[in-house]
């Protein structure tokens, strides 16, 4: 009796080498998924600073920075500076804190002050909504010029005999700029003052004032190209 032949029928693997890698593959990307979902949940109980109150960050109205004026002006600690009354408000910034900081939530204010009576910069946090100095700090640092101290340094400067002398036809003030002195010999070492520059509007400056703002005198007067 003559055979058939025939091949023998190979069963089918559960899983070749390239299907084990894709799987293991998969896995490990969704372990890592995962993982960054879980370092990205916030902890139960902790507040989310995404879900701050916007109107925190608004500038102060006036009736604002004049009650965060007021809080700051009626500190004990501050009633020398008041009572003299030679100060400058350099700034009044919203300044709020985040959580989980006990006062997170509310209308805060940065407030600086430099005081000409102790020749001192005043430094402070005001809480508006409980009308409270929450920080205050006294350094010798020299923060930038007030818009009033600028308009006071151009007056005294446009008021002196000297300056007067010096300005050609067309000079007028340009800028008043905050300035200081690292020389222990000059007039004006570690004093508040102003560098009022003058010249013709367009032109190279011609002269410049060195305005003392704590006796609100000219120390300096020098051409601009040797200043």
């Amino acid at each position: 009796m003559r055979r058939t032949g025939g091949k023998k029928s190979i069963p089918a693997m559960k899983g070749t080498a390239p299907a084990k890698k894709k799987a293991a593959a998969a896995k490990k990307t969704k372990r890592k998924a995962a993982a960054t979902t879980k370092k990205r949940t916030r902890p139960t109980g902790q507040p989310d600073v995404r879900m701050a109150d916007p109107s925190l960050f608004a500038p102060f109205t006036v009736g604002e920075r004049a009650d965060a004026l007021r809080i700051l002006t009626e500190d004990k600690r501050l009633a020398s500076m008041s009572k003299v009354g030679r100060y400058r408000v350099v700034s009044v910034e919203p300044a709020p804190v985040k959580p989980p900081h006990e006062r997170a939530g509310r209308r805060m204010a940065s407030v600086v002050v430099y005081d000409y009576s102790q020749e001192r910069c005043v430094d402070a946090h005001v809480d508006l909504d409980h009308s409270e100095v929450a920080h205050l700090e006294f350094t010798k640092s020299q923060p930038m010029l007030a818009h009033a101290e600028e308009a006071a340094a151009i007056s005294v400067a446009l008021s002196d005999d000297r300056v007067k002398e010096k300005l050609a036809l067309g000079d007028e003030p340009r800028v008043a700029m905050h300035y200081w002195s690292n020389e222990e010999t000059d007039v004006i070492h570690g004093r508040r003052a102003a560098a009022v520059v003058f010249g013709q509007p367009g032109a190279t400056p011609s002269l410049v004032a060195v305005v003392d703002l704590l006796s609100n005198s000219v120390a300096e007067v020098v051409e601009a190209d040797q200043w």
